[in-house]
């Protein structure tokens, strides 16, 4: 493809660092949609982009194609091209421009040809293997370790010690901030109570929220726990970790944290 189409240009020129890394996964993918899948590869690629979470790419001849039906809708992309849609119809459903596809990509990302992409939302479930993902695809260079630490955490709010142990699991996350989990027998569970808040996270499962009641006031969602959080994290099952900007101060070993 050019690197201008209809007064929309490429902006490789001004942004050489722009990150398109388009990789290679051992995995098997599938995508289902109304009880069926609707596509099957262990040919899929996956998308890391500058600014974006990451994206599954999977090869056309691994999709079903016959589900799906081109619409006029288009989106434009001044690092990858021009985006076609599909809709895809699964009996009584269907799932409109959920699929998407640069069939003229610029240059830069050429590799990109032949493959589609699905809005996650838009489709029922989506597997590795045989086990069911969650919120975007995990990134391959992004590594979790839970840690058992000793150190002493202390966490203040409101003028109470909420959380005082030497039995936390310290989280380390490539990209993000050391978080602290705390077990609940070393929290003031009787200062907090459960909130509806809910969120869910692709490396580490479902969580839930808890707001704490001190000083004759509420603090909504100072803390989360995963009650059944993924394998690899599983150390962190039921344990509590606070947002340090809600909290009056958190400390490990004397050392006030952010």
């Amino acid at each position: 493809m050019s690197s201008e189409k209809d007064g929309r240009r490429s902006a490789w020129a001004k942004h050489p660092d722009y990150r398109v890394d388009f990789e290679q996964t051992a995995k098997r993918v599938r995508v289902r949609l109304g009880g069926q899948t609707v596509a099957d590869s262990t040919g899929a690629r996956i998308m890391l982009e500058t600014r974006h979470t990451p994206v599954y790419y999977l090869p056309r001849a691994d999709v079903r194609m016959d589900l799906a039906e081109r619409t006029d809708h288009e989106s434009f992309c001044p690092f990858k091209g021009e985006a076609s849609y599909w809709t895809l119809v699964v009996g009584d459903q269907s799932a409109e421009n959920a699929m998407w596809s640069y069939e003229q990509p610029f240059a830069e990302v050429a590799g990109i040809r032949d493959y589609v992409a699905f809005y996650w939302d838009r489709v029922d479930a989506w597997f590795e293997e045989d086990e069911e993902i969650f919120v975007h695809p995990r990134d391959p260079h992004v590594r979790i370790d839970v840690l058992a630490s000793s150190r002493p955490l202390r966490a203040l709010l409101g003028g109470e010690v909420i959380a005082e142990s030497t039995a936390a699991h310290f989280l380390f996350e490539t990209g993000w901030q050391t978080r602290y989990y705390i077990p609940q027998a070393d929290v003031r569970m009787d200062l907090l109570e459960e909130s509806v808040s809910e969120t869910a996270c692709p490396y580490k499962g479902g969580a839930r929220y808890w707001s704490a009641r001190v000083d004759g006031r509420l603090i909504e969602d100072v803390a989360w726990s995963y009650p059944e959080p993924l394998p690899e994290v599983g150390r962190i099952k039921d344990y509590l970790c606070f947002y340090e900007d809600k909290l009056d101060a958190l400390y490990v070993a004397d050392e006030k944290i952010g």
